[in-house]
């Protein structure tokens, strides 16, 4: 990722920096946000010290990954969303690129994840230039589903994550750009 922030009408997405530590625990520690995840939310905010270092890892060996949201009205951090280049094996593909987010529950239901998953797939198809973005949400979480089918991403299949029965969506930039002519 470039390190010019990308902005929407009321978010901002711009890299996890190591000082969004206690604000990542705070959402990965939510059971309420690991409900279709596999319900394993972290306990100890070095978990959330990883994960931020390893979407770092992912700006610099992919220039993409992972992206801190942030409210511009109110300059608070919402989750992230973003793109992740997936280089271990899932639902028999390796090496694609995955559009996700996660924000914290009193964010939900506002809209900011479509927002942030259209600005996400703009970024993926006209500045890098990727050829498709593959979705993956459990089959029993409809708002994310949702909010994939909003913006473009089409049903493929269903595939076993762990234990967690996921739907497989996807978009390519040919279609993305069809739709958003």
């Amino acid at each position: 990722m470039n390190n010019k922030p990308i902005e929407t009408e009321r978010l901002l997405l711009r890299e996890l920096w190591p000082s969004d530590d206690k604000d990542m625990f705070e959402l990965d520690s939510n059971s309420e946000v690991h409900k279709y995840l596999g319900k394993n939310p972290v306990i100890h905010i070095e978990q959330s010290q990883e994960l931020i270092s390893m979407f770092r890892n992912q700006y610099q060996a992919n220039g993409i990954g992972r992206w801190a949201t942030i409210e511009k009205e109110t300059g608070l951090f919402i989750g992230w969303s973003g793109l992740k280049f997936i280089t271990e094996p899932e639902n028999n593909r390796v090496d694609y690129h995955d559009i996700g987010y996660r924000f914290m529950p009193q964010f939900w239901g506002k809209g900011y994840a479509t927002e942030a998953t259209k600005a996400c797939l703009k970024y993926a198809f006209e500045e890098i230039n990727l050829t498709e973005i593959i979705g993956a949400a459990n089959e029993e979480n409809n708002a994310s589903r949702r909010v994939f089918e909003k913006c473009g991403l089409q049903f493929v299949e269903q595939f076993m994550w762990q234990d967690l029965t996921c739907d497989w969506l996807s978009i390519s930039k040919e279609y993305w750009l069809e739709i958003n002519k």
